[in-house]
C-alpha cells in the first residue's frame, strides 16, 4: 500500500510561484508513474501533469508554466508552478500507479494523497 502526502500549497498572488511536494512511502517509488491532478469547487478532478522515469506530459492549460519532476532517492515528486493565474485555484492531488507508462486520467491511478489547497488571488 502506497501512502502519499502533499505539501506546499498556499495563497499566492497572480503571477507568483509555488512548489508542491509529494512524499511517497510503502512502495518502490521508482517503479511508479506519478501524477498531479486538481479539483476546483464544483468541477471534476482534472489532469495536470504526469512523470514516468523521465518522460512527462502536461495539460494544455499548464504547459510552459508548470514543471513536474521527481527525486527517486527522496521518494518525492514535485510540481513547480510559475506564472500562476486565478483559474489555477484548486485542491491539488498527488497520485501514483505502479508501472511506467503514460497515464493522464483519474481512473488510471490507484493511490491518492489528501490534497493541498492552492489559492491564487487576482
Amino acid at each position: 500500500q502506497v501512502q502519499l502526502v502533499e505539501s506546499g500549497g498556499g495563497l499566492v498572488q497572480a503571477g507568483g510561484s509555488l512548489r508542491l511536494s509529494c512524499v511517497a512511502s510503502g512502495g518502490t517509488f521508482s517503479s511508479y508513474t506519478m501524477g498531479w491532478f486538481r479539483q476546483a469547487p464544483g468541477k471534476e478532478r482534472e489532469f495536470v501533469a504526469t512523470i514516468r522515469w523521465s518522460g512527462t506530459d502536461y495539460a494544455d492549460s499548464v504547459k510552459g508554466r508548470f514543471t513536474i519532476s521527481r527525486d527517486n532517492a527522496e521518494n518525492t515528486v514535485y510540481l513547480q508552478m510559475n506564472k500562476l493565474k486565478p483559474e489555477d485555484t484548486a485542491v491539488f492531488y498527488c497520485a501514483a500507479v505502479h508501472g511506467l507508462y503514460e497515464a493522464m486520467h483519474v481512473n488510471e491511478y490507484d493511490y491518492w494523497g489528501q490534497g493541498t489547497q492552492v489559492t491564487v488571488s487576482s
